[in-house]
């Protein structure tokens, strides 16, 4: 049979799917995507509302990412890149702390910052070094522990642990505890070590549609949900039935696949609010962080400090929330808007919108950086992709796609 000939069908058009539909195509296929909203993207959306660009969730690409540096177009994707560091807010005050070495005028408010001792700054430069020296596969290798057991092994004070990384890798993790794998967290401090955080200039969902864009020889059908999948046939919600030759589920295979109907992913969640405020707090492009304990905002940022015009403009502040709480929209709004002003001196603020993001995160134990082809296949013509297949990152998505796409390969080619 001709490449052409074979019937490919890739259900969702997020990163791991539209990664995938492009090694396909690299190797002569003519795959089909079947997706259940609208638009490409998956857990990676961006609305407008107001002119602003509203991320669903607050996500960030980190440049480092190896499998975005070979499937990404940075330039084109115009990246805006955060200052290393973050701003905390603290006793009434504003904190900043970050790396000089990658941005000198970080130097003396992160020496006199009072967040954490003395020792804890030495103890992250050889965790720097530590990191520096360690490949993706050592890393990924290594014994597994939670972050907090982690860091106490390598001696930080509680008091740097409580002020920068607990809120800062609670927002990244999005769990309060720093129970999340130590291999997490060596992968994440490596990344953000040897590159930026950074977003698109037209919002996260620029880097599925930059995917999409590429692809040239793929159909993708939106608005067709799929409520079943077999070998070789899959059952869309309306009752259709499509035939297939090969199939490569890129999205929460659990409710679609009958054998795994009781391996369902657990997920972390989050919330995030917009607000439109007269002014910003925060002088530079860094995340602002919230230690204490009592607070139910993690994180704060404006998009809008990317601008390098900010003459008579409004800002937009996004607030991330993760922890559980079971309040109503109306309640959780006043609560945020009670805490900006008590923690960060923002009184004056308008509610735009609020995300609730009960899939935000795959929870997930023994977390792998890379996969075998082989291993993604699940029946003789059903393949799995996503990054619950290795870790909770748009690396993993777009690692597990091809992945996936080349174990499908293997599988004609025997």
């Amino acid at each position: 049979m001709n490449k052409q000939d074979y019937k490919i069908h890739i259900i969702g058009a997020g990163i791991s799917g539209l990664v995938a539909a492009r090694v396909l195509e690299d190797h002569g296929y003519l795959p089909v995507i079947m997706e259940a909203s609208d638009s490409v993207g998956g857990r990676v959306k961006t609305d407008v509302v107001k002119g602003y660009q509203l991320d669903h969730g607050f996500q960030v690409l980190l440049t480092a990412y190896p499998a975005a540096q070979k499937y990404l177009d940075f330039t084109s994707l115009e990246l805006q890149k955060f200052v290393p560091g973050a701003a905390i807010f603290k006793s009434g005050k504003q904190i900043v702390l970050g790396d000089p070495l990658r941005d000198i005028s970080l130097l003396f408010s992160t020496l006199f910052s009072g967040i954490g001792v003395i020792g804890d700054k030495l103890k992250i430069l050889k965790l720097n070094n530590r990191v520096k020296n360690k490949s993706l596969a050592d890393i990924f290798a290594d014994k597994e522990q939670s972050t907090l057991a982690y860091l106490l092994e390598l001696g930080f004070s509680s008091a740097m642990i409580d002020d920068f990384f607990k809120p800062f890798f609670t927002g990244i993790f999005l769990e309060t505890e720093l129970a999340t794998s130590s291999r997490m967290f060596e992968f994440v401090y490596k990344m953000f070590g040897e590159g930026y955080a950074a977003l698109p200039k037209s919002g996260m969902q620029a880097i599925p549609r930059q995917l999409a864009n590429n692809l040239k020889h793929t159909t993708i059908i939106f608005n067709s949900p799929v409520s079943s999948i077999k070998d070789q046939e899959i059952t869309l919600k309306n009752g259709d039935k499509i035939q297939t030759d090969f199939t490569i589920v890129a999205t929460e295979a659990s409710g679609l696949i009958q054998n795994l109907s009781n391996q369902a992913t657990k997920w972390k969640s989050c919330d995030t609010l917009y607000f439109e405020t007269k002014e910003r707090i925060i002088a530079k492009p860094l995340i602002g962080l919230i230690p204490a304990a009592d607070a139910l905002i993690n994180n704060i940022f404006y998009p809008t400090s990317f601008a390098s015009d900010q003459s008579s403009k409004n800002q937009l502040l996004s607030v991330t929330v993760v922890k559980n709480h079971s309040l109503t929209q109306e309640a959780l709004i006043n609560q945020v808007m009670l805490e900006l002003k008590q923690y960060c001196c923002i009184d004056s603020c308008t509610f735009l919108k609020r995300y609730s993001i009960p899939m935000a995160l795959p929870k997930l134990d023994n977390l792998q950086y890379d996969i075998l082809p082989s291993e993604t296949r699940l029946t003789t013509s059903i393949f799995l992709a996503g990054d619950t297949q290795l870790n909770g990152s748009l690396n993993a998505a777009m690692i597990s796609g091809e992945r996936a796409a080349l174990g499908l390969i293997e599988n004609i080619s025997k």
